[in-house]
């Protein structure tokens, strides 16, 4: 690291000693953007690092930085500003790094589905990228003003910092989700999830919120392992864990518990709500084929749910989750305890929902 620094500060001394005939501002520019770099390296999240570049641009060349995008193993991670454009930029996103909808998660926004968005011109929308070991990314940027070789050499060595930035960040990053991250579903495992749930019943409890919890486990899996060998076994749980995930909120956590069980920690969630996304995740796990050595494998799943209550710790909420699950296995499985029983009002046509321990 101290040798890249003194790489950069060497190339921008050179640079300015060329350019500038005013020592005074030769000097402002220098100080300005060597504090900067060593800002980036003192950062300790990506979304740290980016808006320190923000920051850098305009301060030094005057330039709105409007989307980072940091490509990842399952996806991309996207930094945007301002929100109103969001419609033009991730449509230049998806097609530059060849992506769907779905491999794009925001580091700094969440949209609603029915946000307005507005469109702009893309004429003078200039980009830059980013290579630096396991650090691919991309930077666009709407100058004010025409792109000059002074900024050009600015810019890259912003960004030569910034990659340097990243890809340390991203190392520790690789690091940390090795410790936490169950390598076959990419599910948090039960250790993360312990610290997880302890630090989410905290917040719960000190601003008043609810919090649930549903424990689900794959009926008869060991079936499916007899059936289709460990490989079968594994490429379902892998299919079943991506397809629960993707069908969760951004703010929720998947984790594996052990085996073919899993635990999903639901925040601002009240029971109802649990209830009826396990039942629609329960749904979606029964109609899914998953197809391995010309057959297809399906499976069914039993959902536990509990909610956090007054004086609860983990130990209670996880119990009462299990125990639930417990009741789903011995009343039948492929199903969600407590349940949700549809009740017909006498003087309305829909459907209500109650509450219910007898499953459905």
């Amino acid at each position: 690291m101290k040798l890249t620094l003194e790489k950069i500060t060497n190339n921008l001394s050179a640079l300015f000693s060329v350019i500038f005939t005013s020592a005074a501002k030769q000097a402002s520019i220098h100080n300005k953007l060597s504090r900067h770099i060593v800002a980036l390296n003192k950062k300790t999240s990506s979304e740290e690092i980016i808006n320190e570049v923000a920051v850098c641009l305009k301060d030094i060349l005057d330039y709105r930085l409007f989307a980072f995008v940091v490509k990842k193993k399952d996806g991309v991670d996207v930094w945007l500003d301002p929100r109103m454009y969001k419609k033009s930029l991730e449509d230049i996103i998806l097609k530059d790094f060849k992506i769907g909808q779905k491999d794009l998660n925001y580091l700094n926004q969440n949209f609603e589905p029915d946000e307005l968005q507005e469109e702009f011109s893309m004429e003078n929308l200039v980009y830059y990228e980013l290579n630096e070991e396991n650090c691919c990314s991309r930077l666009y940027m709407l100058p004010k003003k025409s792109i000059s070789s002074f900024h050009n050499e600015v810019a890259n060595l912003i960004l030569q910092g910034c990659a340097t930035a990243l890809s340390k960040q991203i190392k520790m990053e690789n690091l940390r989700d090795a410790a936490v991250i169950d390598p076959l579903t990419g599910c948090y495992n039960r250790r993360e999830f312990e610290n997880q749930i302890n630090r989410h019943i905290a917040t719960a409890a000190r601003h008043k919120k609810q919090l649930s919890l549903f424990m689900f486990d794959l009926d008869y899996f060991k079936k499916v392992n007899d059936t289709h060998g460990h490989l079968g076994g594994d490429l379902v749980l892998k299919k079943i864990s991506f397809l629960v995930k993707d069908n969760m909120r951004k703010e929720d956590i998947l984790a594996r518990y052990g085996g073919e069980e899993f635990v999903a920690i639901l925040p601002e969630t009240d029971k109802n709500k649990a209830m009826e996304l396990a039942d629609r995740l329960r749904s979606k796990i029964a109609d899914i084929r998953i197809p391995h050595n010309g057959s297809t494998i399906r499976v069914t799943a039993s959902f536990g749910v509990s909610e956090l209550t007054p004086n609860a710790d983990m130990n209670k909420i996880i119990q009462d989750a299990d125990t639930m699950l417990y009741r789903a296995k011995v009343n039948g499985r492929n199903r969600v305890m407590p349940g949700l029983i549809k009740i017909c009002s006498p003087k309305k046509t829909k459907l209500q929902f109650q509450n219910s321990s007898g499953g459905i």
